[in-house]
């Protein structure tokens, strides 16, 4: 059971550093440093721990929290993101799944950078597209606020209740799956 709670806790994890690199890196750090015998980061990754590590996060944190709401500088950052985002989906899904597990560090990295990075894809290829062109770019304020806070809930949830967040993950994706599969059929007979 614990290996599928430190599974769910770093696909959790990685999926919010989809819509927010520095927020679940942040919050990893703030719970293995104040909460440790919540969290215990193995190293190198118990650096995210240190106070200065908190600091830089946080004001990176802050950095990434107003760009994202400023007109044009928001596809600036978009466009920044989309390399950072998937690293810190690795970081995060690494640091977490070798709390519990002993899960080889590559292969936790690469799973990490893979669902990092394909929440930011969705995120900044079809979301914030959407919202730009449907709202004439007043949306896209309220849908980052609403990103940032379902990065800030998912990441806590991924590492006190993982079972809650595993079980949302599994949802979304098939949802995401059947919608997929149900929008195919639709072109295949139109």
């Amino acid at each position: 059971m614990e290996l599928l709670l430190g599974i769910f806790s770093a696909f959790g994890l990685s999926a919010s550093a989809g819509l927010n690199a520095y927020i679940p890196l942040l919050v990893v750090g703030v719970i293995a440093h104040y909460f440790p015998n919540t969290l215990k980061l193995a190293q190198p990754f118990d650096l995210l721990a240190n106070p200065w590590i908190l600091i830089l996060l946080g004001v990176l944190v802050i950095i990434e929290m107003v760009a994202d709401k400023v007109p044009a500088v928001n596809h600036i950052n978009d466009i920044i993101q989309t390399v950072v985002r998937p690293v810190a989906g690795a970081v995060a899904f690494a640091a977490s799944a070798n709390v519990i597990t002993d899960i080889n560090p590559v292969l936790a990295l690469a799973c990490g950078l893979l669902v990092a990075g394909s929440v930011h894809t969705v995120k900044a290829a079809a979301v914030r597209p959407a919202v730009t062109a449907t709202t004439g770019g007043a949306g896209n304020v309220p849908v980052s606020i609403a990103e940032d806070i379902i990065a800030f809930i998912s990441s806590v949830l991924a590492i006190m209740i993982p079972i809650v967040m595993g079980t949302i993950l599994i949802v979304v994706f098939a949802f995401v799956i059947w919608w997929w599969m149900r929008r195919s059929q639709k072109s295949q007979t139109a």
